[in-house]
């Protein structure tokens, strides 16, 4: 049979991740004073306790929905599942990014979702679509709260409310065509839970971004995702065979055979518009076999530039793993993979690479052997697989790590873009350029990390970790830094984002990147399928 009908609704959903931080309160971690000494000599960070804060404790705008829509929307989808409480509210109020979670912080008055709607059909969120369009009010999709780029704040542009449409109860995988190695998930489908539903059956998507305990099917659709294993199974929307979105304007289906010439393809509308043109429930996506063999090793290069033209070699030969990756020296040092580590296991002098080769034992070996060959006329030694499997272990974890970072007193966030091979050294150079000279003021100079985390035929991408000691007003402090990097970014030729997404942070550089006629476009399909413009305003575009 080459169609298994599944409907296997998820009984036990992801919990929530605290309001305040990343993920869940039992994996929170404190730094050691060890640590806390290495950050005072090294950065100037003057440690502090940050006091705990109850969640009833944070002033909240309050609700601008009346009785009346309150109980027009609990009409739609059940009492149970509309809600103005302060809590459902507050844990909707925007991702976790640094910026996030240094505003959830504050003891001023905080914005949030004036409702929050969690519906379970199709029919239930065409309706509040059309319920919100007549009444003034914004629409925010939201699944797991990871963005990191202020994709969930509550905008509400001119609108008169906020609702927070929660796509939980859309956890299915609803259908697994095992000749053709399609799976169809609903969108709130958490990364786990595909992972486990999938396994059961013999199958795995190979979707691994650093927020995968808690995004989900509909946000890596959303935001283009691109997971660590992206060398060997792709991007996101290189899985992606067709999807379902509910628009103000009808349904759309996309995705009737695996290639088509039947004009633009339309799910690629939809592919990374961020709720911005439909909210989308359902994803088919290609799939593959649980692996019968994964082989990890670790690899130490001179220096950064011998270790790129090592990935660029294993591109260009097709020796390409499921997992490359290549830290500077600078994060090779450190060592952020756990927060017990820093410093320690780490490779002395050099880059740390790391390799993971996964698929069908034969096949895995052969593609290991080709590629150690390549990396060893590239300069590269074996470290063995303990690098490999450190990080393996790990490479969830940073988040936490960063939050017990800001809770010392330093200042800790990321950013991503990309570039071609031929333009990587300088891309790299003007944005630690431009991070450094913004975040040193009078201070000690920050610790500006970077590592390669997807390559391609063409090019890779970069992804920045940036720590310096926080300042009087730490949120004024990293704006200026991000809009000098993106600055930097565009000047430079790069991608004002490669995987993180537009959302609020990037979108005042999406005209630098798609230009004046780019823009008319998309608000050309914005006002196509949502006329009134309720859907996630004050996003990607411009």
């Amino acid at each position: 049979m080459s169609i298994e009908r599944v409907e296997d609704r998820s009984v036990a959903a992801t919990p929530p991740m605290k309001w305040d931080a990343w993920g869940l309160a039992e994996k929170s971690t404190t730094l050691s004073d060890g640590i806390k000494g290495l950050l005072q000599q090294a950065l100037g960070v003057t440690t502090r306790q940050t006091p705990e804060r109850a969640a009833e404790d944070v002033v909240l705008a309050a609700s601008a929905v009346s009785e009346d829509q309150l109980a027009a929307l609990a009409a739609i989808v059940g009492e149970r599942f509309c809600s103005t409480a302060h809590y459902d509210r507050l844990l909707r109020s925007g991702g976790k990014s640094t910026i996030d979670l240094l505003r959830r912080r504050s003891t001023e008055q905080q914005n949030a979702p004036d409702v929050v709607v969690i519906p379970g059909t199709e029919a239930e969120i065409a309706e509040i679509l059309d319920y919100c369009a007549d009444n003034s009010i914004a629409v925010v999709p939201f699944s797991g709260g990871s963005s990191a780029v202020g994709g969930l704040d509550p905008v509400r542009d001119r609108f008169d409310a906020v609702l927070s449409l929660d796509m939980r109860r859309f956890d299915s995988l609803i259908d697994l065509d095992t000749d053709s190695g399609i799976a169809t998930l609903g969108a709130g489908l958490p990364g786990p839970r595909v992972e486990e539903r999938l396994g059961a059956h013999g199958f795995s998507l190979g979707h691994f971004p650093q927020s995968f305990m808690f995004s989900t099917i509909g946000g890596f659709a959303a935001t283009r995702s691109s997971g660590q294993s992206s060398a060997g199974y792709g991007r996101f929307e290189d899985m992606v065979q067709g999807l379902r979105v509910v628009t103000p304007a009808g349904i759309l289906d996309t995705g009737r055979a695996p290639a088509s010439a039947a004009g633009p393809d339309l799910g690629e509308l939809f592919v990374g518009s961020e709720g911005t043109l439909g909210v989308i429930t359902q994803v088919r996506v290609r799939v593959h076999p649980v692996p019968e063999s994964v082989v990890r090793e670790g690899w130490r290069f001179p220096d950064f530039e011998t270790g790129t033209a090592a990935l660029r070699a294993l591109r260009h030969e097709g020796a390409v793993p499921t997992v490359l990756r290549l830290s500077d020296e600078a994060e090779t040092g450190v060592n952020l993979a756990t927060h017990d580590k820093i410093g320690k296991e780490a490779v002395t002098g050099g880059c740390l690479a790391i390799t993971t080769f996964e698929g069908t034992t034969d096949h895995t070996a052969q593609r290991v052997a080709q590629a150690r060959a390549v990396l060893q006329s590239h300069g590269a030694t074996s470290l063995g697989e303990g690098p490999g499997n450190n990080w393996e272990r790990g490479r969830f974890d940073a988040p936490y790590l960063r939050d017990a970072l800001l809770d010392a007193g330093a200042l800790v966030e990321t950013l991503e873009t990309a570039t071609t091979w031929s333009n990587l050294a300088t891309l790299r150079a003007a944005v630690t350029k431009a991070l450094t000279e913004s975040l040193s003021g009078q201070g000690t100079p920050p610790l500006v990390l970077c590592h390669i985390s997807h390559t391609y035929a063409t090019g890779a991408s970069l992804y920045f970790t940036i720590v310096c000691a926080q300042k009087e007003d730490p949120i004024d402090q990293w704006s200026k830094a991000k809009t000098a990097a993106g600055d930097a970014i565009i000047a430079a030729g790069g991608t004002i984002t490669h995987h993180h997404a537009v959302g609020v942070d990037h979108r005042p550089w999406m005209r630098d990147e798609i230009g004046d006629l780019g823009v008319t476009v998309l608000r050309a399909v914005k006002n196509a399928v949502d006329p009134a413009g309720i859907l996630n305003p004050g996003k990607l575009i411009p």
